[in-house]
C-alpha cells in the first residue's frame, strides 16, 4: 500500500517522525493490532539517526516505515531548535510496557533475535507475569546473514503463531533490513525491532528508572549497564555537535529568515508527461497549508509512476514538507520507480540539505522490469 499521506509527519536528521505522544502511538498500534494491519514501527535514536545520514538502506528503511517516533532527547532536543513540534520522547521501550501494560488488550507477543537464551527466557518471563500480554513464540537465529535468517520454516512458525506483535532484536541495521526483506511474507500487524527489550523482558537488563527517563539521562544508565556503550555516545556527541554548527543551527535561521510573506500562495498540480508524473509545486508551503499537497501526492503515488518534481517557483517548504516528499520518495525507491527534481531554486535546494534531506535531490532511475503496483507493494 502506498503511505499514508495524512500523517502528521516532519523531517528531522533527514528522517520523518510522526508528532505522536505516547499514548497516541500506543493507541494506534492497538488499533492496527485489533484490525490486523499492518503496521512497521520504527524508533530512531540519534545513533540511529546518525548511521541513516551515510546508510542509504538503513535510510530507506524509515522513510517506508508506517510510523516513526523520536525514541531519544538529542532528536527532540534537535527538533525543538527547528520548531518541529515533536511532543517528546517516544521510545519503543516504553511502547512495549504499555502494550503489554495492566489496562487495555490482550497483546500477544513473537521474539525474534536477541543474544543467546534471551528469546526464550524473555517469553517464559512475559507468560509468567500478570499483565496482558502472551509471549507465542520466540526464535534465535544467531549471527548468520539476512537471507540465512530468512528461511520459509522461521517466517511459516511466526505466521503460525497468529502473534499481535513481532519484536525483532538484530542489531539496529540488521534488524530493520530484515524487516524489509521478510515484511511481504509475514502476517503479524505489528512490527518493530526494538533491540533492547529482549534483554529488558528477560531481565538481562535493567531499564532506567522513570524519573532517569524523564530527566533525559537515561544514557548514562544504559552506559552503567552495559559499559562498551560509552564509545558509541561519545561518536553520536561528537556527530552531534558537527551537525548542529553545519546543519541544524542554520537551518533554524534559513527558516526563520526565509518564513513565507504574503503573496506567495501555496500552489499544486500534477500533469503526465510521457510515462511520468510531473509535480509541480509553487509559492510556500507549510505545516498549515497542507491539505492540497496531502491530496496530490496521494495521487502520485498511487498512479505507479515515474515521478518528476518541479520546484521552480517554490519559495519556501518547511520540515512538514520535506518530510512528506520523504515518504513519497521512500515510495518510488520501493516500487521501484523513477524521481527526480527537475529544478528548484538555490534557496529550496539549500534547506532540503540543511535538512539533511538531499537524498531527495538524488535521481532515482526507474527499474522496468520491477515495478510493482500499489496494491502489490
Amino acid at each position: 500500500m502506498p503511505p499514508d499521506f495524512g500523517r502528521d509527519v516532519h523531517c528531522v536528521l533527514g528522517l520523518p517522525f510522526d508528532t505522536l505522544t505516547e499514548s497516541q502511538a500506543e493507541e494506534a498500534l492497538r488499533r492496527a493490532a485489533r484490525q490486523r494491519r499492518r503496521c512497521f514501527l520504527s524508533t530512531p535514536n540519534l545513533d540511529f539517526a546518525v548511521h541513516c545520514l551515510t546508510d542509504t538502506a538503513f535510510r530507506e528503511s524509515v522513510l517506508q516505515s508506517d510510523m516513526s517516533v523520536a525514541d531519544g532527547w538529542p532528536i527532540v532536543m534537535v527538533a525543538r531548535l527547528l520548531g518541529v513540534p515533536l511532543s517528546g520522547r517516544v521510545a519503543g521501550s516504553t511502547l512495549f510496557e504499555r502494550l503489554g501494560g495492566a489496562e487495555g488488550q490482550p497483546m500477544t507477543v513473537y521474539f525474534f533475535g536477541g543474544p543467546d537464551g534471551s528469546a526464550e527466557l524473555a517469553c517464559h518471563r512475559v507468560n509468567s507475569s500478570a499483565g496482558p500480554m502472551t509471549c507465542v513464540g520466540f526464535d534465535a537465529p544467531g549471527f548468520g546473514s539476512v537471507e540465512a535468517m530468512s528461511d520459509a520454516d522461521r517466517l511459516q512458525r511466526i505466521n503460525a503463531s497468529r502473534a499481535d506483535f513481532l519484536v525483532v532484536a538484530l542489531g539496529a541495521k540488521k534488524g530493520q533490513a530484515w524487516i524489509q526483506h521478510n515484511l511481504a511474507r509475514i502476517d503479524t500487524p505489528l512490527v518493530s525491532h526494538l533491540g533492547a527489550v529482549v534483554n529488558f523482558a528477560a531481565g538481562r537488563l535493567r531499564r532506567a528508572p522513570r524519573w532517569v527517563q524523564q530527566l533525559g539521562l537515561e544514557w548514562l544508565w544504559r552506559i552503567r549497564e552495559e559499559p562498551a556503550l560509552w564509545r558509541r555516545y561519545a561518536n553520536d556527541g561528537r556527530v552531534l555537535l558537527q551537525l548542529l554548527a553545519t546543519r541544524v543551527l542554520p537551518l533554524a535561521w534559513e527558516l526563520r529568515w526565509h518564513a513565507p510573506r504574503k503573496g506567495a500562495p501555496a500552489r499544486v498540480s500534477v500533469e503526465r508527461a510521457g510515462s511520468a508524473s510531473v509535480l509541480r509545486l509553487g509559492g510556500a508551503w507549510t505545516a498549515q497549508n497542507l491539505a492540497p499537497l496531502r491530496e496530490q501526492l496521494r495521487n502520485v503515488a498511487e498512479g505507479a509512476e515515474s515521478v518528476a518534481l518541479d520546484l521552480s517557483e517554490l519559495v519556501f517548504v518547511d520540515s512538514a514538507v520535506i518530510g512528506l516528499l520523504a515518504l513519497l520518495y521512500g515510495w518510488q525507491k520501493q516500487t521501484s520507480l523513477g524521481w527526480k527534481v527537475v529544478a528548484a531554486s538555490h534557496a529550496v535546494r539549500r534547506v532540503i540539505h540543511l535538512a539533511c534531506a538531499g537524498y531527495l535531490l538524488q535521481e532515482i532511475t526507474a527499474s522496468d522490469g520491477q515495478k510493482r503496483s500499489p496494491s502489490g507493494a
